[in-house]
């Protein structure tokens, strides 16, 4: 029975190896490392509120094993809330019906619960969705129940008219109230602009293009009204609170060649085209501060190659910080084109790192990587994101760091060793240390905070207490600060002589 075991290891750890490029490359010392999670997926309805919490900590604590980084924690999905809104009905993903209150506030909870394991929250919502399909009723204070002539219905959905001034106004006072009430990292929102074309259905918005056309054809002025809509949203979010980085999750194909000189050579639905999203133009202007299209794909897709695809958004969204939305299940399901023993884990590791414009990934979704989906989970915290990894600069929003902390000190016991540092002082958000790094140099090694493999933790404490090396000698540990916009001080640096 040992000796089955032992072979068994030795199998698994072979397919393991096998899934690993052959030379390690360096990892990057700043990279996003997100997570969607969602609740559309009705895996948190009916759930207590205990039960929903014992999910989420086991969720966030494995996807902290994993490397992540950043959770984008979806709140809004259907003119709805998982916080408590002053303003929508709580949302049937909760309780199965909306409007019905669980009795606690999940976004205020995620954001304690992920800024204390060092990872960023963004609060994810659709924009413009009022009732998906799935939603039998709406609550009274539903605003498609409230003011219905602002909802036009297709395809079983109910969606707020992006023609209508009202409507952009009404979302940025929903995001403003998100952003002013809670302490998140970010805000996020979707693919879901115009709805997503049915053959033979048209968008009924004939009435309000009719009235103002603004001396456009429909398509331009269906784009107008979105490119409106996300220039008002951005200065809205940068005036409640300058460090809070507004996102988007656009389909993964922005235009295909047959469409535009600039297309990729794919043949699939186009952002532009289909959807109204000119997203070129809201990353060329600023508009928002990160863009992350959701390539699904395979690489060797006949209508919508991966490798293709994130070459193309290399080549032409790289003037605000990219990131790649991972599907975790296809990525494990389709072969290696080059090695078909294989899965597309390493191939499409390799294609991230060639493209120098790529700053990081989100994962599609979540649970699967959490459940460990054909050992993803193993994959990413025993190799791709084993060393600690901070998040991407964003000079455009502030390019300062904060001052070094205040006296390090180091205490030791007969096992732990424990750190202690003062806050540095600053005023104004730009100066605010609110997360430390702390590195560990071993004896005879110089002191170089570039490389993220001396990373011990990532923490919003001024101390952190951790196990003595297991070699006594003379260590050198180094404390930084970072603030909002996760630029970095310089170091405070402690000598410890270990001793056992």
């Amino acid at each position: 029975m040992n000796r089955l075991l032992s072979v068994t290891a030795t199998l698994v750890a072979m397919m393991l190896l096998c899934a690993y490029p052959a030379k390690a490359q360096k990892a990057p010392k700043r990279e996003f490392r997100g997570a969607w999670i969602q609740c559309v997926n009705e895996q948190f309805q009916g759930l207590s509120k205990e039960e929903m919490q014992r999910t989420l900590s086991y969720q966030l604590d494995e996807l902290a094993k994993d490397g992540v980084n950043a959770i984008i924690f979806q709140v809004r999905a259907e003119c709805d809330a998982l916080y408590d809104s002053p303003y929508e009905p709580w949302s049937r993903f909760l309780t199965g019906r909306q409007g019905q209150n669980p009795g606690w506030d999940p976004l205020a909870w995620m954001v304690s619960e992920c800024h204390k394991r060092g990872m960023e929250i963004h609060a994810w919502i659709n924009p413009y969705r009022a009732k998906t399909k799935g939603t039998s009723a709406l609550a009274s204070n539903n605003i498609a129940v409230k003011h219905p002539e602002r909802v036009f219905e297709y395809d079983g959905l109910y969606i707020l008219n992006p023609a209508l001034p009202e409507n952009r106004e009404y979302i940025c006072k929903i995001a403003d109230d998100i952003v002013r009430r809670y302490d998140i990292d970010g805000f996020h929102i979707d693919d879901y602009f115009y709805p997503y074309p049915i053959a033979g259905k048209a968008i009924p918005d004939a009435k309000e293009y009719n009235a103002d056309s603004r001396g456009m054809s429909i398509g331009d002025w269906r784009r107008d009204n979105v490119n409106k809509f996300i220039e008002q949203l951005h200065d809205s979010i940068r005036q409640t609170k300058p460090w809070v980085k507004f996102g988007v999750s656009p389909f993964g194909i922005y235009r295909n060649a047959r469409s535009s000189s600039i297309g990729s050579n794919t043949r699939g639905l186009q952002n532009y085209d289909d959807l109204y999203a000119d997203v070129l133009k809201w990353v060329n202007n600023g508009w928002i501060d990160y863009c992350v299209p959701q390539l699904y794909w395979q690489i060797g897709h006949k209508t919508a190659d991966y490798e293709t695809l994130i070459k193309w958004w290399n080549e032409h969204a790289g003037n605000r910080p990219l990131y790649i939305g991972e599907d975790v299940e296809r990525t494990i399901k389709y072969a290696d084109v080059d090695n078909p023993n294989t899965n597309q884990v390493a191939a499409k590791h390799k294609l991230h790192e060639q493209c120098k414009n790529v700053d990081g990934t989100v994962l599609w979704y979540a649970k699967a990587a959490v459940d460990n989906y054909d050992r993803y989970g193993v994959f990413l915290r025993n190799y791709y994101w084993k060393s600690p990894a901070l998040q991407p600069l964003m000079p455009f929003i502030d390019d300062k760091a904060p001052k070094k902390p205040r006296k390090l000190k180091a205490h030791q016991n007969s096992t732990n060793l424990l750190l202690t540092w003062m806050a540095p002082k600053g005023k104004g958000w730009k100066d605010e240390a609110v997360k430390y790094v702390v590195y560990q140099f071993k004896p005879g090694e110089s002191v170089d905070i570039s490389d993220p493999s001396h990373i011990v933790s990532l923490t919003n404490h001024q101390s952190l207490e951790t196990v003595k090396p297991a070699e006594s000698g003379k260590y050198i540990y180094v404390v930084t600060a970072l603030d909002r916009m996760s630029n970095e001080s310089e170091i405070a640096k402690k000598k410890v002589k270990v001793k056992h």
